[in-house]
């Protein structure tokens, strides 16, 4: 990775692993052709596309023919939601969608736009853990219930949903289920057969592959409206010639994670356990740690530091040059309280002060160590500054 500082936002995004850059130079200078041409240079093109829905595929348990590329995981989310949902609107019915209170947001204002349109929406609560009950969704099913859409692994606290059981409970009643992967794709296992979903979402720069690219895994027999029209690519699904060079990119980062996933989550994992106990030490245990200590995929750690702002936290830590994300980098510019730690009962003060930090691959002990260093600098400074603590600390 060509930073010479410590990046720990890879939730955010993932540098393009080298390995894939080559792929991706590769098929730009050699495979021009539109994989819809049935001359030479297009069969050539056809044959490196359907590589790598094979690649994709075969990460996920399923076939290559379930796989629809996209632009990425927020296109995946609008395509299953409102492809599956869109539908029953134009009948005149009213569907009913469940998702929970803490889903990205790609799914939140889809929901969000679809009852604008005459759907019924219920967002579930979590617990203090950023758990979610099976039996909290079986309690909130209809009649007119069309679709669950539940994530499979928080974007902020890395908390895992009981995306198994779960499904378990929409088959019964014929229900369609939706998981939003993009941030357990790549570091926890995943396999359709095993998850029982209808559709899931993947993203492919959360695993170093390049932006602009993703897909959404569709069970074979379940039947989407599309979102974009014109030709009959992606089998109807998604018009538009394909983006061959970032499919490709995403096909072979695949393939890299299928041989190397389970020994880089087990690496990773403790790295992020060590600096978890390591900043509890030295900081006197005055940090909030978010989230189930065990059901969360292996890079993430959420924290609040009281008393402070999490945006003064990120501009001193980034005077360091070290990159962390107060909470989703999706809606860390908005300067908002998070939804997420919200929905979990964190305290607006408390929620102020809260970070993601979030490992990979290229993160090593070296940069955990002088991270740790840092930081506690950074908190030390602060806190000594900070008007609340004093507060606390010398009551009137």
């Amino acid at each position: 990775m060509d930073f010479d500082g410590i990046y720990l936002d890879y939730n955010a995004t993932t540098p393009v692993d080298p390995r894939v850059c080559e792929r991706m130079d590769e098929v730009a200078r050699s495979f021009f052709g539109n994989p819809s041409s049935t001359h030479g240079p297009g069969r050539r093109a056809a044959e490196v596309f359907e590589q790598a829905k094979a690649q994709v595929a075969e990460l996920l348990g399923g076939r290559p023919e379930e796989i629809c590329f996209t632009a990425g995981g927020s296109e995946s989310d609008n395509l299953a939601l409102k492809g599956v949902v869109l539908p029953s609107l134009c009948r005149g019915e009213k569907p009913h969608v469940i998702i929970s209170r803490v889903e990205h947001p790609a799914v939140n204002e889809s929901c969000r736009w679809l009852e604008e349109v005459g759907a019924e929406v219920t967002r579930l609560g979590v617990a203090a853990d950023g758990t979610l009950d099976p039996a909290a969704v079986a309690a909130a099913f209809r009649d007119n219930t069309v679709m669950v859409s539940l994530m499979l692994a928080n974007n902020e606290t890395g908390v895992i949903f009981p995306v198994a059981e779960i499904s378990k409970l929409t088959r019964e009643r014929g229900i369609i289920f939706h998981t939003d992967a993009v941030q357990a794709f790549g570091k926890i296992p995943i396999d359709v057969n095993q998850l029982q979903v209808d559709l899931l979402s993947v993203s492919g720069h959360k695993v170093y592959a390049p932006k602009g690219v993703g897909a959404l895994w569709i069970r074979s027999g379940i039947e989407l409206t599309p979102l974009i029209h014109g030709g009959s690519q992606e089998s109807g699904r998604r018009a538009g010639t394909e983006n061959l060079v970032g499919i490709a990119a995403f096909g072979r980062a695949c393939e890299i994670l299928r041989t190397e996933m389970e020994f880089e989550g087990e690496r990773i994992r403790m790295l992020r356990d060590g600096l978890e106990t390591e900043l509890a030490a030295q900081l006197g245990q005055e940090l909030f740690f978010h989230g189930h200590s065990r059901l969360r995929v292996p890079n993430t750690s959420s924290l609040s530091v009281p008393y402070l702002d999490s945006e003064a936290l990120l501009t001193y830590l980034d005077l360091e040059n070290i990159s962390v994300s107060a909470g989703s980098a999706c809606s860390s510019s908005e300067h908002q309280g998070s939804p997420v730690l919200q929905a979990m009962g964190v305290s607006p003060d408390l929620a102020r002060g809260a970070l993601r930090i979030s490992l990979g691959r290229w993160t090593d002990q070296a940069q955990i160590d002088i991270f740790i260093e840092k930081f506690v600098a950074v908190v030390r400074r602060l806190w000594a500054i900070s008007p609340l603590r004093k507060k606390v600390a010398s009551p009137e």
